[in-house]
């Protein structure tokens, strides 16, 4: 199921599907002014990679796999353990240390919602590291942005 990323148009699609179906690390699903759907897949063993957001709150929603989840106040103080599995949310706070790990046997699917939009509207990254390499991964001028902290990886 491919899903083309319209902009801040009204767009609907069934995310549990396109999420399970998604084989890259990272598409961009549909990009607003003001938050931004991305499906991701996680390989056996791989995680979505330390990283803290200074000013966008994430919501993140397994439908696949099985993860765990660790998030701190800083990188090396992650306080926060948890196991999740299909159905299971996660709610990483602006300024919020995060990682998932992928510690089941079959790809982990996730879709995550980030407000303000955080990439390329229509951006697909095969792999964690083409997402790494990707210099080309700004959000639309036309998505609502804070003054911008930039991001920081662990």
């Amino acid at each position: 199921m491919a899903i083309n990323d319209i902009g801040p148009k009204p767009q609907s699609f069934d995310i549990e599907r396109a999420t399970k179906e998604n084989t890259d690390y990272r598409s961009v699903a549909w990009s607003g002014r003001y938050l931004q759907v991305t499906l991701m897949s996680i390989p056996v063993g791989g995680d979505i990679g330390l990283e803290e957001h200074p000013e966008t709150d994430q919501f993140l929603r397994l439908d696949a796999g099985r993860g765990r989840v660790q998030m701190g106040a800083a990188k090396d103080k992650l306080t926060f353990e948890k196991e999740v599995s299909d159905g299971w949310c996660v709610l990483v706070p602006a300024g919020t240390w995060h990682n998932i790990t992928n510690i089941g046997a079959s790809p982990m699917q996730i879709y995550t919602i980030y407000a303000p939009a955080h990439h390329k509207p229509g951006k697909v990254q095969a792999t964690a590291a083409a997402a790494e390499a990707d210099k080309d991964d700004e959000p639309a001028t036309w998505s609502v942005q804070p003054k911008h902290a930039p991001d920081k990886h662990g």
